[in-house]
């Protein structure tokens, strides 16, 4: 996005008197202020140990997730995430939460974005929505989630910055994420969790050379600039293999600091490449004993 902004800026200096200063001033008019982030971040401390002591399943949109029985999920406390509300009988399992991480303009323009946050709203029922505060600007100058609880979080830094035993206060800056399910660990942790579930969280894209979803993509089908039209990865294997060892040293992170605080995470994904957390099979959760 860095470099794509740098363009902007190059041609606005080319065809505007003052172009520089012009395309700072729109930068700025449509990036949320350090005092409007501090606010929006304080927001959440109400979310320290509200699910004290209770379990969770975070829903990612890997094809593994197809087979699932995700009916048995209503009831449960469940976290969706990017285009989830995608999938077929949303409503009927109507997740309590809904997690995008920060967005990579490029292919998806500031257009698509609200037009993929307008589609967004009307798929997620009455799912508390977290969002980077990269997109708190957008919301607000749109008018985006009318009557939605909308939350941020501030991604920036490193786990490297962070201590193995603390958990990760969303009501501050927090690390970016490589993936989104590493965003929703950080903030189910934060609200008290001690069982997080994983489901379809593939990471498997390269062992099958695709990137696939459970569901049909509609506003974004085609925007992701690090896949080719084929659905195959953009990237050679060396910038790949670098991506999933920054990946799995946040899954890693994440889990150190879960078991020194006494949280078990797990993986129910059927299949996937994800080995940093224990396996348990999806239908054991839901046995009578």
């Amino acid at each position: 996005m860095a470099s794509a902004l740098k363009k902007i800026g190059f041609l606005f200096s080319l065809f505007v008197p003052s172009g520089v200063d012009v395309f700072k001033q729109w930068r700025k008019d449509r990036a949320a202020s350090s005092a409007e982030i501090v606010g929006l971040l304080k927001a959440n401390r109400d979310l320290a140990n509200r699910h004290q002591g209770e379990r969770c399943f975070i829903l990612g949109n890997g094809p593994s997730a197809k087979k699932l029985d995700l009916s048995k999920l209503k009831g449960e406390t469940v976290f969706s995430v990017s285009n989830g509300y995608l999938f077929p009988g949303y409503g009927e399992f109507s997740p309590r939460y809904h997690c995008v991480p920060q967005i990579t303009y490029g292919l998806m323009t500031e257009e698509d974005t609200v037009r993929w946050f307008n589609e967004m709203h009307e798929g997620l029922g009455n799912a508390e929505l977290f969002l980077s505060s990269n997109e708190a600007a957008l919301v607000r100058n749109q008018h985006l989630f009318p009557g939605r609880n909308v939350r941020y979080l501030s991604l920036s830094g490193s786990f490297d910055e962070w201590p193995d035993e603390d958990l990760v206060d969303i009501s501050k800056a927090v690390p970016a994420v490589y993936s989104v399910p590493v965003m929703v660990l950080m903030i189910a942790l934060y609200m008290g969790f001690k069982e997080i579930i994983l489901l379809g969280v593939d990471h498997d894209q390269f062992l099958t050379s695709r990137y696939d979803y459970a569901f049909d993509l509609k506003i974004q089908k085609g925007k992701d600039i690090t896949l080719n039209k084929d659905g195959s990865s953009s990237f050679s294997r060396y910038e790949e293999f670098r991506g999933l060892f920054r990946l799995w040293h946040q899954y890693r992170s994440i889990d150190k600091i879960a078991r020194k605080n006494g949280v078990k995470i797990f993986n129910s994904t059927p299949g996937g490449a994800l080995d940093e957390f224990p396996r348990k099979d999806f239908n054991e959760w839901f046995a009578v004993k």
